[in-house]
């Protein structure tokens, strides 16, 4: 594929303005969600195909997030596009303002192998909601469902605007050396400072969607059932979504040690009621992405002061890329496993002498995508809110966040930085125009030379008071200060 090509296609194709129409936006948005419909099951199968999605796990976190925000975008794109009104301050009198929502143009959107699908529709949603041409490139880590939207987009989206291109590093490379107006990247910090370096050359604008190993801190819960919720929750966080595969899963847990015995007899408990007493028999837990990533994750544990703080789990099957839910107690602070992002089935717990410290604890290590705090204490929230720097902070839940469509999703620091989901990828995918109407009458003379230094104590005036209150003091002044003239 000639992607120079292409990528002038797409822009000649907006200079057209049709994708800057509503008419265009919505019948985008509606091919979206005829994909989704009329694709479940074909999804489902290539999601299982390259990571052992279960269909069930396959709806929550992909197909059902991507037709809830089409649907949601569809609804509300309209109402999005309409210029907003602006106050004007009383000093421009007469004007009037707006903020016009544009287009920024060519977009190209890197998705994950993680979560093929959700990664490379969702802000292409918010893309097209915006009006632009974009360009997806999917993960060849998730070569069935790259090519499932390879071959199943242009059958459904307008193929003159959106386009998808298949491809290894060496595609990545050419893309990178095109001018875009936007590039959306979901991925590690280590590809993102590439793409980053890249767009600095034309000064295009980046959304980096990254991770970070996020805490969840569990505070005393003396309520037996709150206290079982919020292990289920836990559990559910960390090897939930693709096996811990996930940058807002659970990366490590900060609990007081007088509750260690207790808190990991309950983990053990909900693990095997969710995965069954042997775990590889499951067909409820997504396998490790491919050989690299499996490797990674078994150097993890190769540590012998690492492998002696398991306290649940260890068993590694190469042959089916499959790593048990292993808990460890414990292991060295400077460890790989403290000191990089997991990304996978591994659920270090931290112990501390109070609950408290978890604060210094998570303000040591770089600014996380996402806090998980299970407690009942609104002075300790307020504190971790005030105290701490992340993308989110959930109160007794994980992974939600994800799928709020009210609330925006990014990180901050080394977790990324830009937002999107609902409006807020409206946002992300536009340029908000500002636009000031003014009347050709009604002139204030100060603002011209020659000056003098009745016309600098009316700028000052200006500035510093309303429209009518200048008005109040202009014959006054003006009476008091002639003989500056």
């Amino acid at each position: 594929m000639e992607i120079g090509g292409e990528l002038r296609e797409l822009r000649e194709y907006f200079k057209t303005g049709k994708t800057k129409s509503v008419t265009w936006r919505k019948s985008q948005l509606t091919a979206i969600l005829d994909l989704i419909h009329e694709n479940e099951d074909a999804i489902s199968k290539v999601l299982h195909q390259d990571l052992g999605k279960h269909p069930v796990e396959a709806f929550r976190d992909e197909i059902g997030g991507v037709e809830k925000s089409a649907s949601k975008s569809l609804s509300c794109v309209e109402k999005w596009m309409t210029p907003k009104k602006n106050d004007i301050p009383l000093l421009f009198f007469p004007a009037k303002g707006e903020v016009l929502s544009e287009p920024l143009g060519v977009v190209l959107i890197f998705s994950s192998w993680n979560f093929p699908i959700i990664l490379a529709l969702d802000p292409l949603i918010g893309a097209i909601s915006a009006g632009n041409v974009v360009v997806i490139k999917p993960s060849e880590q998730a070569p069935a469902c790259s090519s499932f939207l390879a071959n199943t987009i242009p059958r459904y989206l307008d193929s003159n605007g959106i386009k998808v291109i298949e491809g290894g590093a060496d595609v990545c490379e050419q893309l990178l050396l095109q001018k875009w107006d936007k590039i959306f990247f979901t991925g590690s910090p280590r590809v993102a400072s590439v793409v980053m370096s890249a767009a600095a050359k034309n000064l295009t604008p980046v959304t980096l969607e990254l991770g970070g190993k996020c805490p969840a801190i569990l505070d005393s819960l003396p309520n037996p059932s709150e206290f079982k919720f919020a292990v289920k929750r836990i559990v559910g966080g960390k090897w939930g979504p693709c096996s811990g595969q996930a940058c807002i899963g659970v990366d490590y847990l900060l609990v007081e040690e007088r509750f260690s015995s207790s808190l990991i007899e309950l983990f053990k408990k909900i693990i095997r009621r969710f995965y069954g007493e042997n775990p590889l028999e499951s067909n409820v837990l997504s396998r490790i992405v491919n050989k690299h990533q499996f490797e990674r994750i078994r150097n993890l544990l190769e540590d012998p002061l690492v492998a002696a703080s398991i306290v649940h789990g260890g068993l590694v099957d190469e042959e089916n890329l499959f790593i048990e839910p292993t808990i460890l107690l414990d292991p060295p602070l400077d460890s790989q496993i403290m000191t990089e992002e997991i990304f996978g089935p591994l659920l270090p717990i931290i112990t501390l002498n109070n609950i408290q410290e978890s604060i210094e604890f998570i303000n040591a290590k770089p600014k996380p995508l996402a806090i998980y705090a299970f407690t009942k204490d609104e002075t300790f929230k307020r504190k971790i809110l005030s105290e701490t720097s992340s993308g989110s902070v959930i109160f007794n839940d994980t992974l939600v966040q994800f799928l709020c469509d009210t609330l925006p999703f990014g990180g901050v620091g080394q977790s990324g930085f830009g937002r999107y989901h609902g409006k807020y990828s409206f946002d992300t995918f536009s340029h908000e125009k500002a636009v000031m109407h003014r009347k050709l009458f009604l002139e204030i003379e100060p603002r011209y030379p020659p000056w003098s230094r009745f016309k600098l104590e009316f700028l000052k005036l200006a500035y510093r008071l309303n429209y009518f209150g200048l008005l109040l003091h202009m014959m006054g002044f003006k009476l008091g200060l002639k003989r500056y003239n």
